[in-house]
């Protein structure tokens, strides 16, 4: 088993659309930890660079935990979602009720270059035309701002991860379209984006207690060394 939810590896999954698990995820999203958003943030948070009074854009916020943690460094800015009820969520934490939109990565309601920083995490999985949404993503940012994108690791699904979690008794795997890193960093380089950052960090120690705590230490073991996340920083040219 490998799984992106380390707690689904039992029980017959049911696909989903990402509208339906998302609806669905929102209920438990913050509650239950997940050692791929620990690893993330455990990553990307000494990436992003002073933000006190500049304009951020949290695109595919989900319950906006990027947002609200750009908030408390000081950041001004905006989250954007598909999912309603992920936004609900989101809407509940003080420090960003009224920042909220629901909307397309691919058709964002925002100008041209008004951020100094966009941050996308693990969305882009979700979208058919990876292309359009990095070239939104790169329209959005400021000339010299920084757009950083997370998702789940090309490699891990090719060991036989899925996007899956639990609700309940039942597993459910939300459907996605794969792409790979190659064609990640293609869509960068035609949306006027210059690399400047690619970490493609796998599970390790600081995880250990959260497969530890739900009584799967053995499966920690097992997928640690995988690259679980990718993770890009762009500047805009």
């Amino acid at each position: 088993m490998k799984r992106s939810d380390f707690t689904a590896e039992n029980g017959t999954a049911r696909v989903v659309s990402p509208a339906q698990g998302h609806r669905i995820w929102s209920e438990t999203y913050d509650s239950r930890p997940n050692p791929l958003l620990a690893l993330e943030s455990r990553h990307v948070s000494p990436m992003i660079p002073d933000l006190n009074h500049r304009m951020v854009l949290d695109l595919g916020c989900g319950t906006g935990r990027w947002l609200t943690s750009l908030s408390a460094r000081g950041a001004r800015g905006f989250g954007i979602d598909r999912s309603r009820e992920m936004l609900v969520q989101a809407s509940r934490k003080p420090e960003i009720q009224g920042r909220l939109v629901r909307g397309d990565l691919c058709q964002l309601p925002f100008p041209h270059g008004c951020a100094d920083l966009v941050i996308c995490a693990f969305s882009l999985g979700y979208v058919r035309t990876l292309e359009d949404a990095v070239t939104e993503l790169a329209r959005v940012a400021k000339p010299g701002g920084w757009v950083l994108v997370s998702d789940f690791h090309p490699e891990a699904e090719a060991h036989g991860w899925k996007r899956a979690f639990r609700s309940g008794s039942q597993v459910y795997e939300i459907q996605h379209y794969p792409f790979t890193t190659e064609r990640l960093l293609e869509a960068g380089r035609n949306a006027g984006l210059d690399l400047q950052e690619r970490q493609q960090p796998a599970l390790d120690e600081p995880e250990r207690h959260i497969f530890k705590d739900a009584g799967k230490e053995a499966l920690f073991e097992e997928t640690r060394g995988v690259p679980a996340v990718l993770i890009v920083r762009w500047k805009r040219v």
